[in-house]
Order: C-alpha cells, then structure tokens, then sequence
C-alpha cells in the first residue's frame, strides 16, 4: 500500500509543551504578535508539561492529563478538571474510570507520590488504589483486563491493588500504548516497539520495525506512532506490522488518537509549538484549521 506525501493547512494551537528526545520535557514560550503592545504579557500556559493525551470515543472529548492537573482541550479555551495534581501517567478505561499517577499539588493532601489513584466521576476527585508513597508511574496504560505501569519496574494489575512485575525479559518504555478493548500493549523504546498481546504479562522484543518515540491506538487495531525524526507511521493490526504514511510532523511528546464517524483518524500530538490537530483520512496527513 502507498501513501501520498502529506498536505498541512495552519492549525489552532493551544500552549504545550517543548520535546526532548526520550528525556525531560519541557514549556515552550509564547512569543507575542508583532502588532501587539510590547507591555503585553503572552497567555499563561495552563498546562505546564502535558504528559498524556486521552480522547473519548463516544464524545471525542478531549483530556490533557498534565502538571498542573488535568484539563478538557475539546474546545479552544480549555476547561480544568478537578484538584491541581501532577498527572504523570494517565489513562482511561472502557467504562469511564480514570487511572492516574504522579504527585500533588501545593495543598492537595495527598500521598507523595500517588501510586495508582482512580477517579470515577471524570476526574473531578481522585481516589488512592495502591502503592501510596512508593510509586510514580510515568507511563500507564489500560487494557480489556489490566492496568500496565512503569515506574522503574514494568508492572500490571487486575484490581488495581494486587501487583505482578513483568520481569526481566520485558522493556523499559518511554511510553506504554493500548486499548481499553483489547489485551495488546505496546512499548515504545530506543531499541524499537516491543509488543505484548497479554496485557503486559509477556513480552516480544522488536523484528524490524519502526523506533517510534510515541504512539496511539484509534481503535483496536488502528495504531498511529511517530518516529523521533518525526516521521509518522501507520499499523492496522494492533503493532504486528508499520507502514510508512509519508508523514513529516516534528517530535511529539505525547500524542492521543480516535477513529471518527466518518471513519477518518483524529491524532492529537503536544508537539514544541503548541498542541496540534490532525486528520488522517487513509491517503494524507492534514493538519486541522480552526
């Protein structure tokens, strides 16, 4: 199958967050009109790091898990959700629950760090699960029957509260990728995407494909990763196999997909310059206008 060289129309952007490459992320400055008052202070980022990217299918809302909270970005001007907490791994199951993990915020009377909280009213209040000041997981995923997590050690959950390590024959991932509506969970990392088809319990070394810095189901079979050259790639069978789409979009930090009604693909990517809306449509990459 080939894919066309992407088409790119100017986008709204939003503050977000600046890359480093398999590092510290970092903010990235607003600088101000040239007509505008040089007094003038650009928009405070409400945001500080955004760490993950979570769409809803139903709604296609979507949430900013980030450092200072998480924050609804459907609309332009975004909306904060609940306590200031730190949000460092972030990830929403089939039914609606919220897992989280990280650190709180000033006066959030909360264990430092959080190990694994939950949140079943969208957000708006966390609940501690396990591993209360012991774990921060930056990197957290949900699967049809598990939570998986990496906090130094790659570990998964049924309940939340009982944990089981994956052990030595599994990877250290930048980012950890799956669907509440499927056990396959893929691993970012510097040696290539390792895949698992059990919820994390076991694990595939990389045969090949592409090293990608981060990436996103939009349905259960539909991956979209990008490479930390930017590149964007394609997968229909859950990460078994990539296909290059042609696609040049910079280095995302975090990025969130969905497959929309009309059956295109809607990737959200906190890129340098702001968070960035595009549409894959299965012929072009095409960056979204307002």
């Amino acid at each position: 199958m080939s894919f066309p060289t992407r088409i790119f129309r100017q986008s709204h952007i939003w503050p977000a967050t600046a890359i480093a490459l398999l590092a510290t992320l970092g903010l990235a400055a607003c600088g101000a009109t040239p007509n505008s008052n040089a007094d003038e202070q650009p928009p405070a980022n409400p945001f500080g790091h955004i760490h993950a990217i979570s769409i809803e299918e139903t709604t296609q809302r979507v949430l900013l898990a980030t450092h200072n909270g998480l924050f609804d970005a459907t609309e332009t001007v975004p909306r904060k959700i609940g306590p200031t907490i730190d949000l460092m791994g972030f990830a929403a199951s089939s039914t609606g629950t919220f897992y989280a993990s990280g650190h709180p915020g000033p006066g959030i009377d909360l264990p430092n760090p959080l190990g694994l909280m939950k949140s079943t009213d969208g957000g708006e209040s966390w609940i501690p699960v396990s591993l209360q000041g012991s774990s921060d997981f930056h990197a957290m995923t949900v699967t049809s029957d598990q939570i998986v997590g990496f906090d130094g050690i790659l570990r998964s959950t049924v309940d939340g509260k009982e944990w089981s390590d994956a052990g030595p024959m599994s990877p250290s991932p930048y980012a950890l990728v799956g669907s509440p509506e499927n056990t396959v969970v893929l691993a970012t990392t510097e040696d290539g995407v390792w895949r698992s088809v059990d919820s994390g319990d076991t694990w595939e070394t990389p045969d090949g494909g592409p090293r990608l810095l981060t990436a996103a189901f939009a349905d259960p079979m539909t991956v979209v990763g990008v490479t930390p050259e930017g590149s964007v790639y394609l997968s229909d069978d859950a990460g078994l196999s990539w296909a290059s789409t042609k696609a040049e979009v910079g280095q995302p930090s975090t990025m969130g997909a969905t497959r929309t009604a009309d059956g295109n693909i809607s990737v959200w990517m906190a890129m340098e310059r702001g968070l960035v809306k595009y549409t894959y449509d299965g012929t072009t990459f095409t960056e979204e206008t307002p």
